[in-house]
């Protein structure tokens, strides 16, 4: 179970949050399962999204994208796509808010094989109902500014962000997540989002980083009038070092582009001047990006830490294996080193933050998605800087009462973060 103890989240018995993580790729060979190649066991409901069995979550039912097959927008094993809608009422029954579902990559053929027996690569196997918390949560004590929204929650099944479009007829391999994106916002379309007064495009994770890849073509799908704006979450994946000198994500991305045909539809201003690897990483897309668009990310990102900084391959000694886990285990040289990872972040978003439309939230924590947590999305302790919390802060940006550029001062001196301990 999770427990918030003061401002530390504790995971036991190297437990992950089931809706948040879930990663798998191949890494040198061998299996690389959650944050790195941890043991990883699933949560209930209520304990992953991180309130208390008695706050009893609303439960949102499962949609198939029944048209979907046609347009040859499927899952990786062939099945249907799905989302989760509850609609929105009163103020925002014309207001659209969609959350892409992250969870990791899958960049080789044997682990997609894997990926489409799971959740993460067929509708088969996807929860008929999931709880809708933090950004989704239809409670204003929980959600204040998106509660009465159209909220809906694509599910995540091709492995690619929802940017791929392949296949592997020998492995029997669908890489459609374009078409899979295509078909959802078809779908929605056609169920009162055509309609929208404004609408915000979110995601945590590897949905975080479709959000940015989608930022542009999601405000393209409505008239000029009309406010649309798009949220990362723990999104911003950056183009490390890692501690051998390797560069595990690179080789994961490339990986992932190379596999699932991204090329043909990642940014032509980013293709231009770069290889299409680099177009995947967003330091190299979001400074680009026409519509407003708000970062929300750790400064210590725990899944960055795990698997890109310090991945098993780098670390055969497992120097490293305390400090991942906790980063009060951590060494001097560690914090430094990872001190030089906030310095890339902070340097990556310099030429973004310039932009007045844009907003960030960058706080010096060990975590990694906030946005569909409940206590770190909005709640009594929840995380903030300079004493604004991540929900109010994303609402002030959004609805332009106030801009909205937060950078924490750098580790150990945030008191309020939830920081994510593995036991």
């Amino acid at each position: 179970m999770v427990k918030v103890l003061g401002v530390v989240v504790v995971i036991v018995g190297i437990v992950l949050c089931k809706w948040v993580y879930g990663f798998e790729f191949e890494e040198n060979g061998s299996w690389v399962h959650g944050l790195d190649d941890l043991n990883v066991t699933e949560l209930s409901f209520s304990d992953s999204y991180g309130v208390s069995a008695a706050a009893s979550p609303m439960m949102v039912g499962l949609t198939l994208i029944q048209g979907a097959a046609a347009k040859g927008a499927v899952c990786l094993d062939g099945t249907l796509p799905g989302y989760h809608l509850h609609r929105g009422y009163g103020s925002g029954a014309n207001s659209w808010l969609i959350q892409l579902e992250g969870g990791g990559w899958c960049n080789s053929i044997r682990t997609c094989v894997y990926r489409k027996k799971t959740r993460r690569g067929s509708s088969i196997y996807m929860e008929k109902q999931i709880p809708f918390t933090g950004i989704l949560s239809n409670n204003p004590e929980e959600n204040p500014d998106f509660f009465n929204w159209n909220r809906v929650k694509l599910r995540y099944c091709d492995g690619a962000s929802f940017i791929g479009d392949s296949q592997n007829q020998a492995a029997q391999l669908q890489f459609r997540g374009q078409r899979i994106w295509s078909a959802a916002i078809e779908d929605l379309m056609s169920k009162g989002m055509r309609y929208a007064n404004q609408a915000l495009l979110s995601g945590c994770s590897a949905g975080g980083l479709a959000a940015i890849l989608h930022c542009d073509e999601f405000r393209g799908f409505f008239p000029r009038n009309i406010k649309v704006k798009c949220l990362s979450d723990a999104g911003l994946f950056l183009d490390s070092i890692d501690i051998a000198g390797g560069r595990t994500l690179r080789n994961l991305f490339s990986g992932v582009v190379n596999m699932q045909g991204v090329r043909k539809n990642l940014p032509s201003f980013c293709l231009n001047h770069l290889d299409p690897t680099s177009c995947f990483f967003p330091q190299n897309v979001i400074s680009n990006i026409k519509t407003p668009l708000f970062l929300l990310n750790a400064a210590y990102d725990s899944w960055q830490v795990q698997a890109s900084l310090a991945p098993a391959s780098a670390d055969p000694h497992g120097y490293w294996n305390e400090c991942k886990k906790n980063h009060a285990q951590c060494s001097p040289p560690q914090i430094q080193f990872l001190q030089g990872f906030r310095n890339q972040m902070l340097n990556a978003i310099k030429g973004f933050s310039m932009s007045k439309q844009n907003g960030l939230f960058i706080n010096s924590c060990f975590a990694h998605c906030q946005t569909e947590r409940q206590d770190t999305w909005f709640a009594d302790n929840s995380p903030v800087i300079k004493n604004k919390g991540i929900a109010l802060a994303v609402g002030d940006w959004y609805f332009d009462r106030s801009s909205v550029k937060s950078i924490d001062c750098p580790y150990p001196c945030d008191q309020t973060c939830h920081n994510l301990v593995f036991r």
